[in-house]
């Protein structure tokens, strides 16, 4: 017997698009245990490393093997996650194609170019990939999208375009119904072209984070948040609180980012973040950074399906003691079960009206 309409949902801004991209990217509990293979600058900086230090030669990778190295890393790494963040330059086309991810495994996709100019102050100002957008990665049939918005509440010119920015792919996904996680970044200012000491960034980051949740956090689904601190900058105490601070600010279920942090002091990241409220997780290079270190494939499949794989259980063990994406929203799993939509919703979604004394298809050779 339904107990709740649909309505209630709708005002959550959970419409049926949304809420199956957020079925199809957690776990049965309503947390999400999410990797990222999306990171194409920092990962043609490893391989270039690599290939250097193993032959000599100072080459850029080539486009074939960017997209291997990624397909490889999703067949390992896919089935034990809820979710995997792709690219679509790169990613997307190639992972699906080669079968690389399990029907149980949600797919997000990058909206974002890779390495966005900067303003006099060193800030980047977002812009879409070019030729890509919102609507091609509905299209393709993603479960979601992700934008990183590199975000200082006060470095007023950056902010402003990149407030607009994540405003506009907000509006997208609306249009189009699909789920949007939104990623904000701080960063180092730029002064009369000088950057900053990095001592300055770390003592700001804490309230940096903080506050842009509170600017942001309203315009996603899911917001996934850098970890508000710096252990060895902040005692483990002053940590506890600035998550908990965290978690009010956040409007939206928010997730952890991992920033490329070494695996152990992430995994305490993540123990700490559940414990504050958080939904889950979406990390990278946290859990396969040391994959382009190794010289041949036949060892780079090797650490990926061994190591880069215990990480991911390890972290997913921990998920799944933090807070249901849905208890954010004040909903229960109880009452989702209960959810029911009324005659005629279907030529009401998306702005559309049923005809009025409608009940039922009008062909009188229906069979449905």
């Amino acid at each position: 017997m339904a107990t709740t309409s649909i309505t209630r949902l709708y005002g959550l801004g959970l419409t049926p698009g949304k809420l199956r991209g957020l079925q199809r990217i957690s776990n049965a509990n309503g947390t999400l245990t999410m990797v990222a293979t999306d990171q194409n600058s920092s990962m043609i900086s490893m391989m270039k490393k690599a290939t250097k230090e193993a032959t000599g030669a100072d080459r850029e990778p080539t486009y074939a093997e960017i997209a291997d190295a990624k397909v490889m890393l999703s067949r390992a790494l896919a089935p034990h996650c809820s979710g995997l963040l792709v690219d679509g330059f790169y990613g997307y086309a190639s992972t699906v194609s080669a079968f690389a991810v399990p029907p149980s495994t949600g797919l997000l996709i990058r909206v974002e170019k890779s390495g966005a100019d900067k303003n006099a102050a060193g800030a980047p100002c977002g812009e879409v990939e070019p030729g890509w957008s919102v609507a091609k990665i509905k299209r393709c049939g993603a479960d979601a999208v992700k934008l990183l918005a590199q975000f200082e509440p006060d470095e007023l010119d950056s902010a402003e375009r990149n407030f607009a920015f994540t405003q506009h792919v907000y509006d997208e996904c609306v249009k189009h119904d699909i789920l949007f996680l939104l990623e904000p970044l701080h960063f180092a200012y730029k002064i009369n072209g000088v950057e900053e000491a990095k001592d300055k960034v770390a003592a700001r980051k804490a309230k940096t984070v903080i506050d842009t949740a509170k600017y942001l956090s309203r315009y996603c689904d899911i917001y996934k948040a850098e970890f508000p601190g710096t252990f060895g900058v902040e005692s483990d105490a002053q940590l506890v609180d600035n998550l908990k601070r965290l978690n009010d600010a956040c409007v939206k279920p928010w997730v952890l980012l991992s920033a490329g942090v070494d695996y152990d002091k992430y995994k305490k990241q993540v123990d700490m973040a559940m414990k504050a409220g958080a939904s889950g997780i979406l990390g990278g290079r946290a859990f396969w950074k040391e994959f382009f270190t190794y010289a041949s494939p036949a060892d780079r499949q090797k650490f990926a399906e061994t190591e880069c794989v215990k990480r991911v259980q390890e972290t997913d063990a921990i998920v799944k003691s933090g807070t249901p994406w849905f208890a954010k929203y004040g909903l229960t799993m109880e009452d989702l079960h209960g959810i029911r939509t009324t005659d005629g919703w279907h030529a009401r979604y998306g702005g559309g009206t049923a005809a009025k004394g409608a009940s039922g298809p009008s062909d009188p050779n229906a069979v449905y």
